[in-house]
């Protein structure tokens, strides 16, 4: 976030110590010389402070966004709305679904989020910078709101369900269908078949070993397909992404997407 701001002038970072809200960060900045607002996701994992529920997470988990940080985004693009163009650079996996955090409003912070989006006064320039996914590409849809323009670094991915979760979930059948075809596990299965009894329980566990080891292998590799189709390529070919841009050109292009927005909105 810093390296795209300007450099020239101080940053204030909003609601730092908001208790639980650690995965957003949110900047009032300048930004080739226009006042912005500047809302980024942690790309690294951050330790749980004090007593937590065991039905939520062990760690405020990197690119996603919990309850307190959805309403920390929803009341940054809100403060923003009719004075200042928002920025959002987000390495975003999604909502955090867990029971704690279903239990404290994550649905109904999510929502205000794509409320404040619908209701935004002013440019919005949204840039994927690592990932895009989840309830995320649906609250940050440029559909909410005709003054966002959408852009992504090359090699970002952008989709409504990553590779992992695809494989996890909607793929689980071809998943178990290639690990059972495989011949490792074919060989050990023959084998256990031709054993004595003696020997059979020791060849079954490893057996179970080497399955394990076996369907991770297999989730990779149905995860790198889906997202092999599922590029940014194809999330600008859908109307997704609007423009994909170079690393090294990412601040320059943000500036012009500023300006275009500005001027968008004057008119």
């Amino acid at each position: 976030m810093r390296a795209v701001v300007d450099q020239d002038h101080a940053v204030l970072e909003r609601w730092a110590d908001m208790a639980d809200a650690d995965t957003s960060v949110v900047f009032d900045a300048h930004l080739g010389g226009h006042a912005v607002s500047v809302i980024g996701i942690e790309s690294r994992a951050i330790a749980r402070k004090g007593w937590f529920p065991t039905d939520g997470p062990d760690q405020w988990t990197s690119g996603t966004l919990f309850p307190k940080s959805s309403k920390k985004t929803a009341r940054a693009i809100n403060a923003a709305s009719g004075n200042r163009p928002l920025v959002v650079l987000a390495n975003l996996s999604g909502f955090d679904g867990s029971p704690e955090s279903l239990r404290n409003v994550q649905l109904e912070n999510g929502a205000e989020i794509g409320r404040a989006i619908v209701n935004f006064d002013g440019p919005i320039v949204f840039v994927v910078v690592s990932r895009y996914h989840g309830g995320a590409f649906v609250v940050f849809s440029g559909a909410l709101n005709e003054n966002m323009e959408v852009l992504a670094v090359e090699g970002s991915f952008a989709s409504v369900l990553g590779g992992a979760p695809a494989a996890a979930v909607v793929f689980t059948r071809d998943v178990n269908k290639r690990t059972a075809s495989d011949s490792r596990i074919v060989e050990l299965e023959a084998q256990i078949a031709a054993a004595e009894d003696g020997e059979k329980a020791r060849l079954g566990v490893e057996l179970a070993s080497v399955r394990t080891s076996v369907r991770s292998e297999k989730l990779g590799e149905v995860a790198a397909e889906f997202e092999a189709i599922h590029n940014i390529q194809r999330a600008q070919q859908v109307g997704s992404v609007d423009a994909i841009v170079p690393a090294a050109e990412l601040r320059p292009q943000i500036i012009a997407a500023v300006e275009r927005g500005i001027a968008r909105t004057l008119a």
